[in-house]
């Protein structure tokens, strides 16, 4: 079984709805399991066990929140044992201009230093740094979202299968 864990922080349920999109795509992976998770319930646990990390975050002065930010800082004792696993990002935020780029992009180096395999959404979606929205997710941002779930499983499940 593939474990994918979906990690996010949210204030307002946007960024919340927008992970449990994401976790149906992973769903629909066969053998592949996902696990949604905020800030403030993961455990280190949920980190190593995972083959696949999609964090999500609102945009926070063009960065991912500080809660988010604090995980990454507290567990990078376990970044050796994180190399190879596929990572990837998703924000949302309360302005069509309001940073969500560079957001993602903040994700996804701290992924990066913790030696993981990045990916963003596939090309089905939009072929960027990963998914985002404005305000609550539309249907097309969660017609994404399930495929970048679907993407990070499926890769992570190849990489499982040749190990």
């Amino acid at each position: 079984m593939v474990q994918v864990l979906i990690l996010y922080y949210s204030r307002s349920g946007n960024t919340h709805e927008l992970a449990k999109a994401i976790a149906e795509g992973v769903k629909q992976v066969d053998d592949a399991q996902a696990i949604v998770r905020s800030t403030s319930e993961v455990t280190k646990d949920d980190f190593l066990n995972s083959h696949g990390i999609i964090a999500g975050s609102p945009v926070y002065f063009g960065t991912m929140a500080a809660e988010l930010k604090h995980l990454f800082d507290e567990y990078v004792i376990i970044r050796r044992k994180m190399e190879n696993k596929v990572g990837a990002a998703f924000a949302t935020s309360s302005d069509p201009s309001g940073g969500k780029e560079t957001t993602l992009l903040s994700i996804l180096q701290a992924m990066l230093i913790y030696g993981m395999i990045i990916v963003g959404d596939p090309m089905e979606a939009t072929g960027h740094y990963g998914v985002s929205c404005t305000g609550s997710p539309d249907e097309k941002t969660k017609k994404n979202a399930v495929a970048l779930g679907k993407r990070v499983a499926s890769l992570a499940k190849r990489i499982r299968e040749q190990q």
